[in-house]
C-alpha cells in the first residue's frame, strides 16, 4: 500500500528554491550590514540620499498584491473563474506598478550619479534592489502567463498547481521587499 506523501513534489521543490534563494539574500543582507557598520557616513559623502518616500508609494502598489493574490487563489480553489482572472490580472498590474516604481527611481538615481560602480554604497543599491527587481520581474511574467492560461479555462477547483506555486513565489518576493527597503533605504 502507497501512502500519500506529505507534500507533492512540486510544492517540495518550490519550498527548497525559496530557501535557497533566503540563504542569498540572507548573505547579501547581512554582507550590507556588516560593510555599512564600517563606514563613517551612510550614504558616504558625494553620492545621493536614496528616495525614502517615493519608494514607499510604489512599495504600497506590491504589499497591495499580496492580498490581490490571496484573493485570486482563493477564487480559483473555489471555481470562481471571472474572480480569479481579475484577481491575477490585478496583481500581474500591481507588480509591474512596482517594477515601473524602481526603474523610475533608478533613472534619477543615475541621473544623481548613483552607479554600480559608485562604491560600497552604489554596489549594494544595486545588487540587493536589483536582485530583487529580477524576482518581481520572474514572478510577474509567470502570472502573465498565468492570466493567460486561465483567460482559456486552465484552472479551477480541482487543477490549481500552478497558481498554488506561483502564490508562493509571489509571497516570498513580496515579504522579503520590507526586509531589504528597511536595510537598504533606511539610516
Amino acid at each position: 500500500m502507497n501512502a500519500r506523501p506529505l507534500i507533492d513534489n512540486a510544492r517540495l521543490a518550490m519550498f527548497i528554491f525559496i530557501g535557497t534563494e533566503l540563504m542569498l539574500f540572507a548573505g547579501l543582507v547581512s554582507a550590507t550590514l556588516v560593510l555599512r557598520a564600517g563606514m563613517p557616513a551612510w550614504p558616504p559623502p558625494g553620492l545621493p540620499v536614496l528616495p525614502v518616500g517615493r519608494t514607499l508609494l510604489h512599495s504600497g502598489a506590491l504589499l497591495a498584491s499580496a492580498v490581490t493574490m490571496h484573493l485570486a487563489l482563493w477564487a480559483v480553489r473555489h471555481d470562481r473563474q471571472d474572480a480569479f482572472r481579475r484577481a491575477l490580472g490585478v496583481t500581474a498590474l500591481l507588480g509591474l506598478g512596482f517594477l515601473a516604481g524602481q526603474g523610475g527611481e533608478w533613472g534619477r538615481l543615475l541621473g544623481f550619479g548613483l552607479r554600480l560602480s559608485s562604491g560600497v554604497y552604489g554596489g549594494l543599491f544595486y545588487t540587493l534592489i536589483g536582485l530583487h527587481a529580477l524576482h518581481v520581474t520572474g514572478a510577474v511574467l509567470w502570472l502573465l502567463e498565468l492570466c493567460r492560461r486561465a483567460g482559456r479555462g486552465r484552472y479551477g477547483a480541482s487543477a490549481h498547481l500552478g497558481p498554488s506555486l506561483c502564490g508562493m513565489y509571489w509571497t516570498f518576493v513580496v515579504l522579503l521587499w520590507p526586509v531589504l527597503f528597511a536595510v537598504v533605504y533606511l539610516p
